[in-house]
């Protein structure tokens, strides 16, 4: 796993809907609002980007110090799953993308799930944490 990681998924809207941190957190307290800045950064790069190519998996779009920034973006749905690290693990990153995305369509299906809210679900939290220790 990731020494440090941080997860967010963006809407189309560029509001963030679901963020975690998914690695050792650091121990300073303004490393998460640090890694949500970067992220939030970032945002502006992948815009550009998205409408440079047709992959979905943009691997390692900005970096920060020793932090890089990897990006998936959904081909229908417009929403920009954002993970910020510090591992060169591009394969499991791009895994760990896949199968997000498999959960966020299901939440999406999911009749009493606004598109574009809060994911709130505590099982969509587990599911996202067991993922990140498996391919990070």
């Amino acid at each position: 796993m990731a020494s440090t990681a941080c997860f967010v998924i963006v809407s189309k809207n560029d509001i963030p809907i679901y963020e975690a941190e998914v690695g050792i957190v650091p121990k300073k307290e303004d490393a998460a609002h640090q890694h949500q800045f970067i992220l939030h950064a970032a945002l502006d790069i992948v815009q550009d980007l998205a409408w440079t190519t047709s992959a979905m998996f943009l691997k390692a779009i900005d970096r920060f110090n020793d932090l890089v920034v990897s990006v998936y973006v959904t081909a229908v749905i417009h929403a920009r799953l954002m993970l910020l690290h510090d591992s060169r693990n591009d394969d499991g990153i791009k895994s760990f993308f896949q199968e997000v995305h498999e959960l966020y369509i299901k939440t999406l299906m999911n009749p009493l799930y606004l598109p574009g809210s809060r994911i709130t679900s505590s099982h969509f939290d587990t599911k996202v944490r067991a993922l990140a220790r498996k391919y990070l």
